[in-house]
């Protein structure tokens, strides 16, 4: 029988196994497809999942293939900067006063490679069905039935452990949708002054500009209720109206997607534990939802963990009472926010970015929160 079985190889669920594999714990992750997914995702790390992540022994090979971003910028839909917000200010706070701009699909790999020979990973190990019983846990995959004596589930917004607890997973779907273009272009030549991730405000069509590693992402909210193949076809049109090139804009994938604001009742049952998406879904302004994820993975399975040595459970209980707080107070909490504000109707927001970006004491307060470093220290 494994230790701990983990569904999803997605960040969250190999951050689990890496945090498990290193205190000791027998793990198996269980993933349905049959590699690692290569979809872009999330691309935003923040500098207390930057922290993590070097506990782990994994933060040097992201930053080698990501990018510093020590900026970002609120500007207006077809004007200039609002503000610009220098997170050199968290400094005193941490040694990566930043945050590094990288695909998740970079860090699966670096953390499936830095698992140990004694972490097997499965693919093509769908999740069907689980089955509790006093002693451990079966878990029913498409390729045979797996026990272990404890189960996570890390394997997304639809997740089929979830599902299998009979979990409901409440929330509000947004009244519009989300598209996100890869685009191959230079929009620091397109957009003089722009930082590596950029909030742009408009009432009619806001939008976010982000860096990665190999191209600049554009994300666009789209209204409910036509084709995905009509919005898909508009979008030449639209990124012109975000800036005319004189040709078409280069693009190499596009995503239309929407977006929940979910969560689960509870996120320990038994012997089984939701993280991440599984355990929580909201919209990615701000990039909150992965590295929120991954602070599950490390609080909650360094509980487990502690729990399997000999500890009283109530560790765990603890552990994922306050990462549901977490996820509804911080994190869903300010990415409302985020997309509230980016709709452009507060007009004195825009002076309140102003002052805070001439204000390093309050600038310092408000990225702590917004990058997470608070709700980890009330939460501990």
């Amino acid at each position: 029988m494994n230790t701990v079985a983990i569904a999803g190889a997605g960040p969250v669920g190999l951050t689990a196994a890496l945090t498990l594999a290193r205190r000791g714990v027998d793990v198996t992750v269980l993933e349905a497809g049959a590699e690692l997914a290569t979809e872009s995702r999330a691309s935003t790390f923040h500098p207390p999942t930057l922290e993590m992540l070097d506990e782990l022994g994994v933060v040097d090979a992201l930053l080698s293939r990501g990018i510093v971003a020590e900026t970002f910028q609120y500007r207006e839909r077809g004007g200039g900067e609002i503000a610009t917000l220098n997170m050199a200010v968290l400094a005193p706070d941490t040694v990566f006063p930043y945050r590094v701009q990288c695909e998740q699909s970079k860090l699966t790999p670096i953390l499936l490679n830095a698992l140990p020979g004694s972490v097997e990973v499965r693919f093509d190990h769908r999740v069907e069905g689980v089955r509790s019983r006093a002693y451990g846990i079966t878990v029913a995959t498409s390729a045979g039935a797996v026990h272990a004596d404890w189960l996570i589930g890390a394997d997304g917004a639809h997740s089929a452990v979830r599902r299998a607890t009979g979990a409901n997973f409440e929330g509000n779907t947004y009244p519009e949708r989300f598209l996100v273009a890869s685009v191959e272009e230079d929009l620091t030549a397109a957009l003089p002054g722009i930082a590596p991730i950029n909030y742009v405000f408009d009432p009619a069509e806001w939008l976010v500009l982000l860096r990665t590693p190999d191209h600049w992402r554009v994300l666009l909210p789209t209204p409910d209720g036509s084709a995905d193949d009509l919005e898909l076809s508009r979008l030449p049109e639209r990124l012109t109206g975000v800036a005319d090139l004189g040709r078409p804009w280069r693009i190499a994938h596009a995503s239309l997607y929407r977006v929940h604001q979910r969560v689960a009742p509870r996120f320990r049952d038994g012997r089984v534990l939701l993280m991440g998406d599984a355990a929580h879904a909201n919209n990615p302004l701000g990039g909150l939802g992965m590295n929120s994820g991954i602070h599950d993975a490390v609080r909650m399975a360094g509980a487990l963990a502690d729990v399997i040595a000999g500890a009283p459970q109530e560790i765990l209980d603890r552990a994922a009472a306050l990462r549901r707080t977490v996820a509804i107070e911080h994190v869903q909490r300010a990415s409302h926010a985020n997309w509230s504000r980016l709709r452009g109707h507060d007009d004195g927001y825009r002076d309140q970015l102003r002052a805070l970006a001439a204000d390093p004491v309050a600038t310092r307060a408000h990225l702590r929160r917004a990058c997470l470093m608070d709700s980890l220290e009330r939460a501990s």
